[in-house]
């Protein structure tokens, strides 16, 4: 739900807060006071795109800021983006300064339009009149589909997913295959001397430790029997004198026991002299001062630097570099298998893909009729007459036939281009994780006239009353048991009443009292009709203050609804009749 709404320095508002209910809230006020540049304003912080002419005349920047209640789903996009969540609200800053550069900020850390255009979805749609056309492509058209007749897309993001790696395996494999041609003889040079070199991983330290022993062979020699003679076999060594104090305290224990421990421990470190003795001896007969070894692990040495310098830090490297150098020559050598393995598993991918792309297909024909019968009894209901129509054609059958008559226009960003299991290319630019469907509304809104597209009605207030009809089916729907819950998305209309009076406006303040039921509506309106529907009336009024015009925004009570529907109703001069005639309208909207 949106909070609250504030615009500074923006267009002809100096300053304005508009404090948000849940339910219907409505914009009422003279023309001109800045009614629909606050719904431009929120589009604005839905990421759409800005100008430095809505910055006011005589200021640097233009700051457009709201808040909205969080959701799970604008908490992960937030989480995706390293952006922190703020409690439970998310607070949305653009900012516009006067040479045309821009900031965004989310929860007040630096963002950009791309992140705002990510959470938009979860927190408002904004049907503004210059905004209608455009927020209101394929891809939104079949999400509404989806949403009416609870169809879930999971199956086939799954199969789009299995192919699309499978694919990318293929092709990977395919081009690069000339490069791989040309190392060949690279890799087999490689290979080659890297195996003749037989490395054991860890050798290089070992023979490290070797080369300094025999390189200071004599000193090692000199200092292991030095320290043997000095611990145990010269005169005074530290043998003999332990074997005379053991005697001495073995003495001592005959007549005072205690001394008894006294007599184990000089023993004990007689024994641990003697072991150290023997290991240093030992040592010493084992040292080879020999010229020849040290040459030739010198030589090993110097082999595993230059392979180390060419494929590795370390020898692990060097051998982990020669695996995947083997591997890569295998592949090559391989090439008609692995190619033949992969095919078959694109082709099975492929195949299994089109089985749920299919069965998505005829579960959103089926829905669709039924959206579009239920959808143009909504939009007659509000003073139109027309014929609609909810298309849903597939892709594949267009792009196998030719494309036939009609042009879906497509435009996905998942688009790709794969390879046959043949080995040949096959356009499937039309496969998405969401289907191959284009969905399309189409309207006929004059009889006699035939369907089109629905973005190409040339009216905003039509667009916008289509737009409600449409919504109020599908939230209609997803209301029902078993069926998803509606979401929590804020929607917006402007001037949707463009045209209409009467019993027509009285429809689409019932219609708009419905959709709010189950979400937050904000509605800017100029009929006393609508404005009478609304859980929370706000009135946007201008005046002028030291020379300048200034905006503000006040949320009605009671009595001053009752007044500003009064105003709707008779024009500048309230009367006692017009009064009576509001109260009457708000009394029966409840």
């Amino acid at each position: 739900m949106l909070v609250e709404l504030r615009a500074e320095n923006y267009a002809v508002i100096d300053h304005a807060i508009a404090v948000l209910g849940p339910g219907l809230n409505l914009l009422t006020g003279e023309t001109g006071a800045g009614k629909s540049i606050l719904v431009d304003a929120l589009a604005l912080l839905m990421g759409g795109k800005s100008s430095v002419e809505v910055v006011r005349h005589g200021a640097d920047k233009a700051v457009v800021a709201c808040v909205f209640e969080s959701t799970p789903g604008a908490e992960a996009v937030l989480e995706e983006n390293g952006i922190d969540a703020e409690g439970h609200e998310i607070i949305l800053r653009r900012e516009i300064l006067s040479t045309g550069k821009g900031r965004v900020f989310v929860n007040n850390q630096p963002a950009t339009v791309a992140v705002l255009k990510q959470l938009a979805p979860e927190l408002a749609l904004v049907h503004a009149q210059t905004e209608t056309l455009t927020s209101f492509d394929q891809a939104q058209q079949r999400v509404l589909l989806d949403r009416f007749a609870s169809i879930s897309t999971d199956a086939v993001a799954e199969a789009y997913a299995s192919w699309h790696a499978a694919q990318n395996k293929l092709n990977d494999l395919l081009q690069g295959e000339q490069d791989r041609l040309r190392m060949v003889d690279l890799w087999s040079y490689q290979r080659k001397e890297i195996e003749a070199a037989h490395l054991v991983p860890g050798e290089d330290d070992d023979l490290e430790t070797e080369k300094r022993v025999l390189a200071n062979a004599e000193k090692l020699y000199a200092a292991a029997m030095g320290a043997f003679d000095q611990l145990y076999e010269g005169g005074a060594s530290a043998e003999v004198a332990l074997r005379a104090s053991l005697r001495n305290v073995e003495e001592l224990a005959r007549y005072d026991n205690r001394f008894a421990d006294a007599v184990q421990q000089v023993a004990s470190a007689r024994a641990t002299l003697g072991d150290v003795a023997a290991t240093l001896r030992d040592y010493a007969e084992g040292i080879n001062a020999s010229p020849e070894r040290l040459a030739e692990i010198e030589d090993r040495l110097a082999l595993l630097d230059r392979l180390k310098r060419k494929y590795g830090h370390t020898v692990a490297e060097v051998i982990a570099f020669g695996a995947d150098v083997t591997q890569k020559l295998a592949e090559v050598e391989d090439r008609e298998e692995i190619l033949k393995t992969l095919r078959i598993a694109l082709a099975s991918a492929a195949a299994a893909y089109r089985t749920a792309a299919s069965a998505l297909t005829a579960e959103r024909k089926a829905a669709a009729a039924r959206l579009a019968r239920l959808s143009e009894a909504q939009i007659n209901s509000l003073a139109m007459k027309v014929k609609f129509e909810v298309a849903v054609h597939s892709a594949e059958v267009l792009h196998s036939e030719g494309g036939g008559g009609f042009n879906p226009r497509i435009k996905s960003t998942e688009s790709t281009r794969a390879l046959a299991p043949d080995g040949s290319t096959s356009d499937t630019a039309h496969w998405t994780s969401t289907g191959w469907d284009v969905v399309e509304c189409r309207i006929s809104t004059n009889p006699g006239e035939p369907l089109k597209p629905l973005t190409e009605i040339a009216s905003g207030g039509e667009m916008s009353r289509v737009m409600l009809a449409l919504k109020v089916t599908v939230e209609e729907a997803a209301a029902k048991p078993k069926t998803k819950s509606p979401t929590p998305r804020t929607l917006v209309f402007d001037e949707i009443d463009i045209g209409i009076g009467g019993r027509a406006a009285e429809a689409v303040g019932h219609k708009l009292k419905s959709l709010s039921r189950g979400q937050q509506v904000l509605c800017v309106t100029h009929l006393p009709q609508i404005a009478a529907f609304a859980d929370q009336h706000l009135v946007v009024e201008k005046r002028e203050s030291d020379g300048r015009t200034k905006t503000q925004i006040r949320v009605l009570d009671d009595r001053a609804r009752t007044h500003e529907v009064a105003r709707m109703v008779s024009g500048a001069t309230v009367t006692e009749t017009s009064l009576q005639h509001a109260a009457q309208m708000i009394a029966s909207s409840r």
